[in-house]
């Protein structure tokens, strides 16, 4: 018995499965001969193999599809051509990605960010959710790190929307494809592989091992598959950190008082404490902008993924297919950080300037601080993810016109920190810290006070914030096909998806006061009771060499000159000292919330082809209905509040393509779709910043995003394994939510409880602030909506044409050209630093306060331009490539403290490989990841691009070996 393809798709889920089989397929053909790619003969089959066998697979799926469709495709079973999935995802046109740790983590399709793509596994909607450098991810945004890339047979990218195409894509549907034992070879198949990586700049190797075993039954109605995949890395990544520019006033400026009574000593006084004393020293230094906690540090990353596939199928007939799939997923993560730095956040009052120099940007890019609070950090975050997804599907023809697939399945993914721990060292009346932002991604940071010597120090603050994220999908679906005529089907179906969502947080904050002569345990409060103490009391414990570890700096991009060891605290020596692990946990309020979503909906779309006056054309249209019913849960105040709504949309889709030639291509889409509100937007819970005095409320009444969408490609063929195209889009979004923020209100207004305030922030610390109109209150509301534009233009290639060897040279490339407009309300710098109080002129004047402002900018993720390019080389037994991705600057986020967004600046990685078949079984091989070691570079505020964070991961060498049998 043998499967037949269908070459017209009997669903979605068909034009995945088929990417599968024929990368599985064309692979195992591959395999079984040893000669290189031969020239096309007449009549004689052109045979591929290795690199070009997956181009030519992942062609082929594009060619095919009626609606706009890219893929990349395994050229061999279990080997992916990429280390990550979200790496070989960046070759796509439209396609860029984000890294975390060096590695992609996250894309961004055609300039909308990761929430408005949607990810199937095995034709399931999913979400698998990791960690970063700041929190767990809370949206809808798939982290594609948490799997090894060796588990999947191929990618496919649906970037126009169909009716029977799921719905809740504004960007695109990604379909992750794991093996399919029934398109591979009869019998048994034996792959194992092995590499030892090698990074730089940590100094470290790492185990990668991944195998598979698979067998199909002689008569080919039985399959059945397992792989695993294994990694282990330990690297670091080094540079230097501002946490954002802040305006702010000193209590002196070159021995100028800007306030009637000084505050010297380190005492803790909030920027709005005092009467101001303005002066022109003084109001220029409060009104520019600062580091608010300029650092160097490193950051490790000691990473474990291990990953699990199992497939069986069983097809009795031609006419029946039944599979069962499934995958577990391992990503564990231990994060440390060490840092040396200053805070000037909210404790300008306290420290006197020395020598400011400014740029034309209102920057202070450099000084003296003398009475700062010089502080020390020492990190350490354990978070652990684990994904599991079964599933099965049954394919039924009922005679030769109608067919059915039903299919069904559960996933679940959830990402635990158990451990979140920071334990700090402050010198609070430091003298001499000098810093320099001159070259500002390369600042000079130089302490005047000895920061090796343990009786400088007290232990200051200790943390702990342990929290888990949970999503779930149940789904299950029918999807019928009827053949009414040559060339004309009906499909229709139906869909049941239930998601959850749901994330705890807690924290065991505190700032911590005492004497010698008090018991361990009651030293333990917090500072704002610290009349508990009686006169005697200190802040903080005496910082001892028991308590303590000496850092040393690597190679973080600093220049000469500046400090480069500082003592951190010891974090098994300090947690046991204060017992920070037998404190009771309290909720952090903001981050206790979940979202149910339960989705029903069907679709009705016809698919035509024939001729029309000579012309050859392929046709989809349809619509799709979906109802969501939606419950959001969060905590207000003291109280549990849960809200219920429901929606219904209508998204009617049409795909048209049309053959001029054989080998020309045009394709044209129009289709209403829509991404269901942010996860973290729906909370009916509130939160707040006491560092920066910021309040932020849920919106669970929020719409969904909701667009119309117009594609244009142009396809030529022009010769076997080639295609050139240019692709235009544009989408217009109608609805895009947007923050909506409230200067100059006070804490108390909200009637929120003082527990949401983190239990170490100078707002709880001094309560007195809660009155004080200093806070901002922020919301998301319903905007106007948004435009988006582009195009795109690819190439690839094989350069048959050019002499002997070099005729096995080819290139891919593509670029990406994209704008969009939405509008922003946001805030903007301070300008003034003495406001009088309007109810009681007596009182001492305020700072500010921050100014809102409205900006167009592009939709958050959207860099305007991105390049890919690759050259390989491939005979017989050698083959190597190397891969250039560019991605230009882009808008990642509204920012704080008065800077008007925040993002990331452009950057390029380069990647290269080499493989060599040492026999038709045994290949060896040698890849290299980020090759010129590039720089991650992080800035707030759009019209300054000022210093957010520098730092690079080192470059990843690969040495490895592959057995198949």
């Amino acid at each position: 018995m043998r499967l037949v393809f269908r070459p017209q798709f009997r669903t979605v889920l068909a034009l995945t499965a088929a990417a599968s089989s024929l990368a599985i397929a064309t692979a195992a053909q591959a395999q079984d001969s040893e000669a290189p790619v031969a020239e096309q003969e007449a009549g004689e089959e052109i045979v591929v193999t290795g690199f070009r066998a997956s181009l030519d697979a992942a062609l082929n799926v594009k060619r095919e599809s009626v609606s706009s469709v890219d893929a990349i495709v395994a050229e061999d079973i279990a080997k992916f051509p990429d280390q990550n999935l979200a790496e070989s995802l960046q070759r796509i046109p439209g396609i860029s990605i984000q890294r975390d740790a060096g590695e992609g983590r996250a894309i961004t399709v055609r300039g909308l960010g990761a929430q408005f793509t949607r990810v199937r596994l095995n034709g399931l909607e999913t979400v698998a959710t990791s960690t970063d450098g700041a929190s767990a991810n809370r949206d809808r945004a798939f982290d594609f790190n948490v799997f090894a890339s060796e588990l999947f047979s191929s990618i496919v990218v649906h970037k126009t929307a169909e009716a029977s195409l799921d719905e809740g894509s504004l960007g695109a549907v990604v379909d992750l494809n794991t093996g399919n034992p029934l398109a591979g070879k009869y019998g048994l198949t034996l792959v194992a592989s092995g590499q030892a990586s090698y990074n730089d700049l940590s100094k470290n190797w790492g185990p990668r091992a991944a195998g598979l075993l698979s067998w199909k039954s002689p008569d080919g109605t039985f399959g059945v598959a397992v792989s695993g995949a294994y990694q282990k890395t330990d690297n670091v990544e080094l540079g230097n950190n501002t946490v954002r520019w802040a305006q702010a006033r000193f209590d002196s400026v070159d021995g100028t008082p800007c306030f009637y009574s000084a505050n010297s000593g380190g005492n803790p006084v909030a920027n709005t404490g005092g009467n101001y004393r303005p002066s022109a020293a003084c109001d220029k230094a409060a009104l520019s902008f600062h580091p608010r906690i300029p650092r160097y540090g490193e950051v490790r990353h000691d990473r474990e993924r291990l990953g699990l596939t199992g497939s069986v199928q069983w097809a009795p007939s031609d006419a029946t297919k039944v599979s069962i799939d499934a995958l577990y997923s391992r990503f564990s993560e231990i994060r440390e950080e060490k840092w040396g730095e200053v805070l000037l956040r909210s404790n300008e009052r306290s420290i006197n300037l020395v020598n400011p120099t400014y740029d034309s940007n209102n920057n202070m890019v450099s000084a003296t601080l003398n009475d700062a609070w010089v502080r020390t950090e020492h990190y350490w975050r354990e978070s652990h993810t684990e994904f599991y997804q079964i599933g099965g599907s049954w394919d039924q023809d009922l005679g030769d016109k109608f067919r059915f697939t039903l299919a069904g399945g559960y996933s679940k993914s959830t990402a635990d920190i158990p451990v979140e721990t920071t334990v700090v060292f402050d010198d609070r009346d430091a003298q001499g810290f000098k810093f320099d932002y001159t070259n500002s991604r390369s600042p000079l940071l130089q302490f005047g006070t000895s920061v090796t010597d343990p009786s400088n120090f007290q232990l200051a603050e200790i943390r702990d914030r342990p929290s888990t994220v949970t999503n779930d999908f149940t789904t299950v679906n029918l999807r019928t096909e009827w053949d009414v005529t040559e060339g004309f089907t009906v499909k229709a179906g139906g869909v049941y998806r239930r998601f959850g969502f749901d994330t705890k947080a807690y924290q065991r904050d505190t700032a911590v006061c005492g004497n010698g002569g008090l018991d361990l345990v009651l030293r333990q409060i917090t500072c704002s009771a610290s009349s508990a103490f009686g006169p005697n009391a200190v802040y903080g414990f005496q910082a001892t060499p028991a308590l303590s570890e000496l850092f040393t700096l690597g190679d973080a991009g600093q220049p000469s000159g500046n400090t480069n060891q500082w003592l951190v605290p010891n974090l098994e020596a300090a947690t046991a000292f204060t017992k920070l692990y037998d404190r009771a946990l309290a909720l952090d309020v903001g981050n206790n919330r979940n979202v149910v979503e339960e989705v029903k909906g069907g679709y009705l779309q016809f698919d035509a082809k024939g001729d029309l006056l000579g012309l050859r054309y392929a046709l989809n249209a349809g619509i799709r209905y979906a109802r969501t019913d939606q419950q959001s849960t969060g905590i207000n105040g003291a109280a549990t509040v849960t809200f219920k709504r429901d929606y219904e949309d209508w998204l009617p889709a049409v795909n048209l393509a049309l053959f001029p030639t054989d080998n020309i291509i045009i394709r044209a889409a129009v289709a209403d779709v829509m991404t269901r509100p942010s996860l973290g937007n729906l909370t009916p819970g509130g939160s707040a910043d006491g560092f920066n005095y910021r309040i932020n409320f849920g919106n669970p009444n929020l719409d969904p995003f909701r667009a119309t969408a117009y594609d244009l490609a142009v396809e030529w063929y022009f010769a076997p394994q080639s295609i050139f195209s240019v692709a235009l889009f544009k989408k217009d979004v109608a609805s895009f939510p947007v923050a909506s923020t409230r200067t100059e209100a006070t804490f108390l207004e909200t009637g929120l409880p003082t527990s949401v305030l983190n239990t170490s922030s100078p707002a709880f610390l001094n309560q007195g602030q809660l009155a004080l109109p200093i806070w901002t209150i922020t919301t998301t509301v319903n905007g106007t909506g948004a435009s988006l534009e582009g195009a795109e233009i690819s190439l690839q290639a094989p350069l048959k044409f050019l002499p002997g060897f070099l005729s096995n040279l080819g290139i891919i490339a593509n670029a990406t050209f994209v704008d969009s407009s939405a509008t922003y309300t946001t805030q903007g710098p301070a300008v003034t630093p003495c406001v009088p109080s309007a109810t009681n002129p007596a009182a001492a004047c305020a700072f500010g306060p921050l100014v809102n402002v409205t900006r167009d900018s592009t939709l958050f993720g959207l860099s305007k331009r991105a390049f890919n390019g690759t050259l390989y080389y491939e005979d017989s037994k050698f083959s190597a490539r190397v891969s250039v991705s560019y991605r230009g600057p882009y808008v990642d986020a509204n920012s704080g403290t008065g800077n008007v967004f925040e993002g990331y600046n452009e950057i390029t990685n380069v990647d290269a490989s080499i493989r060599y078949k040492l026999t038709p079984q045994i290949e060896l091989s040698v890849e290299g990841n980020n090759l010129t070691d590039a720089y991650r570079d992080r800035y707030t505020d759009l019209d300054a691009n000022r210093n957010y964070e520098y730092n690079h991961f080192g470059r990843t060498i690969l040495l490895g070996a592959r057995f198949k049998l």
